[in-house]
């Protein structure tokens, strides 16, 4: 049985079909994986440190306080993941939304 072909897919083939929607959907993969590699490798990096070199962050940050370097390398490797995610919230609002408009007015015409 042959469906006849919707007016719904015919635009999403469209859409599908524009360079600047292969464009978009590169760059904000791009983008996504790459901040996704780093906030990983910090981690990840924070972890061994943990296994390998407890020593390291168990250091004092000064002679006369019982804070370690630990606690400001985890509060900023925190910071550095909000960072990073308010890089892709900025780069979604401003360049793929941009894009998108673009995209959707095209496939309007």
């Amino acid at each position: 049985m042959n469906q006849p072909i919707s007016l719904h897919t015919q635009s999403y083939d469209q859409i599908r079909n524009n360079p600047k929607f292969r464009q978009l959907v590169q760059s904000r993969s791009r983008l996504a994986w790459s901040l996704s590699a780093t906030v990983f490798g910090t981690y990840s990096l924070f972890m061994l440190t943990v296994a390998f070199a407890p020593q390291w962050l168990h250091q004092p940050l000064g002679e006369d306080t019982l804070l370690t370097v630990g606690l400001p390398v985890g509060a900023a490797i925190i910071v550095f993941s909000w960072l990073l995610t308010g890089w892709y919230v900025r780069s979604a609002n401003t360049r793929f939304d941009a894009l998108s408009a673009q995209i959707l007015e095209e496939s309007q015409q």
